[in-house]
């Protein structure tokens, strides 16, 4: 039993939170980002996450949500559909007294087409076979999710080249292993 809940396990790197370890629910097919991408990730928005509006869809095991917080966002939310993980979730924002943090049950393009909020950034790490991803940034770009010059991370299969809309750039992009990493720049629509 110690080494399934030692598996089910994240560690947050940085922030006010540093070094606090978080367990997950253990769904099948759930994977946290890596230590070590979360950490690339949050170098490069380092400039930009405090105070930040954050959106973490598919957010799991809420690793890059939790970091985030830890760091110092404004607001973040965390959407997944699995009722479990929401359960996980709501637990851990109890345990650490997140007031900034909140969790919604929800399918993703559902969550998308309610009431929008503008973001300053978005976390989206879909199932990666499951080619949820060019839904998600239609919605994400002509809903009103985003805020002028947001931010949008994409983890992807390394094999896997999404499709941006035409004011997005990508900023940066990493792989590791199977994993590709992409942080993209929204501009402003003229």
């Amino acid at each position: 039993m110690k080494a399934n809940q030692q598996k089910n396990q994240l560690r947050l790197i940085a922030g006010i939170w540093r070094g606090r370890k978080l367990p997950f629910a253990p769904v099948p097919g759930l994977r946290p980002t890596p230590d070590r991408v979360r950490e690339t990730l949050f170098n490069w928005l380092s400039p930009v996450i405090r105070g930040a509006h954050c959106l973490d869809l598919f957010a799991g095991s809420g690793a890059l949500g939790f970091e985030a917080a830890s760091r110092g966002a404004a607001e973040v939310i965390l959407v997944d559909k699995n009722a479990e993980v929401i359960d996980s979730l709501q637990q851990q924002i109890e345990a650490l007294g997140a007031q900034q943090v909140s969790a919604v049950q929800a399918e993703c393009s559902r969550y998308l087409g309610g009431q929008a909020q503008s973001m300053d950034i978005v976390f989206l790490d879909p199932p990666y076979r499951e080619d949820l991803l060019p839904g998600c940034i239609g919605q994400l770009e002509s809903a009103g999710w985003l805020a002028d010059e947001a931010w949008v991370y994409l983890e992807t299969a390394h094999d896997i080249k999404p499709e941006l809309p035409a004011n997005w750039e990508t900023h940066r992009s990493k792989s590791a292993g199977q994993v590709s990493v992409h942080l993209i720049r929204r501009s402003r629509v003229s």
